[in-house]
């Protein structure tokens, strides 16, 4: 999936809000420097595509059912649908060791995204070995990124209140790992 169609994704599903449309930004509107940090980072992290979207895509998934952000969880199932990743990967997220749902870079991405997500985020020495076996330092760091702020958004959706909005209504949604 090129760039672009990743943020024509993004537009659509954002667009798609069923309800609790404005939460966040109306959160964000009271603080402007974090509302601009916020779409600046959101924005750098569309524009880069070096690591596979539905690789990202799948592993931000995993790191907000580890969270068990409400938000995130519903933002993500309808950004992965819409991406083409099909309900079988999103349903092995659950029990993905192993999965034949996933292939080795997707269960390898996973563990990646559950690891950093964990409390405490420890990625244990074998893992890392093989993500920089599998994976240019471009690619690991891309990952790495994108995980890291899918825990920030869902911490800071969760701190602050913020509710679905809808996204996956009357369709398949993630659900939190607890």
């Amino acid at each position: 999936m090129s760039i672009l169609q990743r943020i024509w994704v993004h537009l659509r599903v954002l667009a798609s809000a069923k309800r609790n449309r404005g939460d966040l930004a109306a959160r964000l509107v009271r603080r402007p420097q974090l509302l601009v940090a916020q779409g600046t980072y959101e924005t750098s992290l569309l524009l880069m595509g070096r690591m596979p979207a539905h690789l990202k895509t799948l592993a931000t998934a995993k790191a907000a059912m580890v969270v068990s952000c409400e938000f995130c969880l519903d933002i993500g199932a309808a950004l992965a649908r819409t991406e083409g990743v099909p309900k079988e990967k999103l349903v092995a997220l659950l029990e993905p060791d192993g999965n034949p749902a996933l292939d080795a870079d997707e269960q390898l991405v996973v563990a990646f995204a559950a690891a950093i997500s964990a409390s405490p985020a420890v990625v244990p020495d074998e893992l890392r070995s093989r993500l920089e076996a599998r994976f240019t330092g471009a690619q690991l760091t891309e990952l790495a990124a994108e995980v890291a702020w899918e825990n920030q958004r869902a911490r800071l959706n969760q701190a602050l209140g913020i509710r679905p909005a809808g996204f996956s209504d009357g369709a398949f949604c993630l659900i939190a790992q607890g």
